[in-house]
């Protein structure tokens, strides 16, 4: 039960971090370069996938110690639902923002919460359950 607490904790905390970076990379590229939201938005996940993914596997579910067939599988499947989630972000931001004339920083808050549950739902359900089953074998 204690490293399932950790484990929530770890993801909470890099969750957070994961979407401070989103945004920043978004408002930086959006406010400051002038760059279109909807390209804004994919160079901020590209970056924030990056990190994510390092920080999910090192410090959330500490499966450090891997082959490189497991670790490309294991990043094949992080970066798979993170294209899901992509997709909902990019939908719901034109929805928002051109449908419902929403201001785009709120409205990246917004699908960002959005992106950060359905994210901790796969990883559970489908990427973390996948590295025990490895541990296992």
């Amino acid at each position: 039960m204690r490293g399932n607490k950790r484990e929530i904790i770890t993801y909470i905390i890099f969750g957070i971090l994961t979407t401070a970076i989103n945004l920043i990379v978004y408002v930086i590229l959006t406010k400051v370069s002038g760059i279109d939201y909807r390209i804004a938005t994919t160079i901020a996940w590209i970056v924030s996938i990056l990190f994510a993914f390092i920080t999910n596997k090192i410090f959330v579910f500490r499966n450090v110690n891997r082959g490189v067939f497991l670790i490309v599988r294991e990043l094949m499947l992080f970066v798979a639902f993170r294209v899901l989630s992509f997709v909902l972000d990019i939908i719901l931001l034109i929805a928002l923002i051109q449908i419902l004339q929403m201001d785009d920083l709120i409205s990246k808050v917004i699908t960002n919460v959005l992106v950060v549950i359905l994210n901790y739902i796969a990883s559970k359900v489908y990427i973390f359950k996948s590295s025990k089953q490895t541990k296992e074998v």
